[in-house]
């Protein structure tokens, strides 16, 4: 397919195993741009294979326009072209995406993530249209990302495939329905070079075992060479091996999203010095408890 890349020491571009990095930021509100570079450098050196930013745990809702090609920027810099760059375009106003593709700098990137319309909850055809424009507007190969739990929409199995089929330049799906049968679907149905990605730390193993290509993680802004470690297992069909490393760490993935999401990972990224636990509102950092919870069980595992 159109848009696979092949990158030197790496699996297939975008599979293996990606980050989907957090925006440090100061006890001011500020973005720590500083800190972003140390975090950038930490999950290089860790194994991932590609980099997300912009995503859901880059908190990019709460990010001025101006920041957010600010942050795309920087990882750009710091990652000088190392692994691949993925960055995340999404919303729920179809024009507005398309002129966010057209005005972004996308020098660089590697690929747009875009999710699924959230609130207002189109139906599957209306779900099929708009990718269809963000695909026709994008000038880098496109990622879908479904994650009903965030969007209130689930696009079913069927209207991913049928962008898969029609849309030369769409050339995965992040998978966070945490429906395996959906999961089980998708990867049965999908043409070839069309890849399924796990969006959910908790069932990577599981996905890639059924025969998807990776997973894309919140775990591994803290823990990359953990998480690269068990995803190259799973993908390399060593199942001893990866049910290892996910058992060790399974009580820890938990306790990471029991305050949602980067309150945990962020909390996890302060206990190892990367940044300071800073959040915007609406988010709020984790409560002690929860944070001295992370301590003990990075602690347990090792990490």
């Amino acid at each position: 397919m159109d848009g696979i890349l092949e990158c030197e020491c790496m699996k297939p571009f975008p599979s293996g195993l990606g980050v989907a990095l957090v925006t440090p930021f100061t006890d001011s509100g500020a973005i720590d741009f500083p800190a972003l570079d140390a975090l950038v450098e930490h999950v290089v050196a860790g194994g991932v294979d590609y980099l997300v930013a912009l995503g859901t745990t880059a908190e990019t809702p709460a990010l001025f326009p101006q920041e957010r090609q600010a942050v795309l920027r920087r990882i750009g810099e710091r990652n000088a072209g190392r692994v691949p760059l993925v960055a995340g375009i999404g919303g729920n106003n179809t024009a507005a995406v398309v002129a966010a593709l057209h005005d972004f700098d996308l020098a660089g990137v590697d690929a747009v993530l875009s999710v699924t319309p959230y609130y207002n909850r189109p139906s599957q055809r209306g779900l099929y249209e708009h990718f269809r424009a963000v695909a026709d507007a994008s000038p880098v190969p496109v990622i879908l990302y479904n994650v009903p739990s965030r969007t209130g929409v689930n696009m079913l199995p069927q209207t991913t495939l049928k962008l898969a089929r029609e849309a030369d330049n769409i050339l995965a799906v992040k998978e966070a329905s945490g429906d395996m049968k959906q999961i089980e679907e998708l990867i049965a149905g999908r043409p070839d070079g069309f890849r399924i990605l796990s969006g959910d730390d908790a069932l990577a193993v599981s996905l890639i075992e059924k025969g998807g290509d990776g997973l894309i993680s919140v775990v591994a802004n803290a823990y990359p060479s953990h998480v690269a470690a068990m995803v190259s297992a799973a993908m390399a069909q060593d199942s001893f091996c990866a049910h290892e490393l996910r058992d060790r760490t399974e009580e820890l993935v938990k306790a990471l999203f029991a305050e949602g999401n980067p309150t945990g990972i962020k909390a996890a990224l302060s206990l190892k010095g990367l940044l300071e636990n800073n959040l915007r509102l609406p988010l709020i950092p984790s409560s002690p408890e929860l944070t001295e919870r992370i301590r003990s069980l990075s602690g347990r595992a090792g990490l």
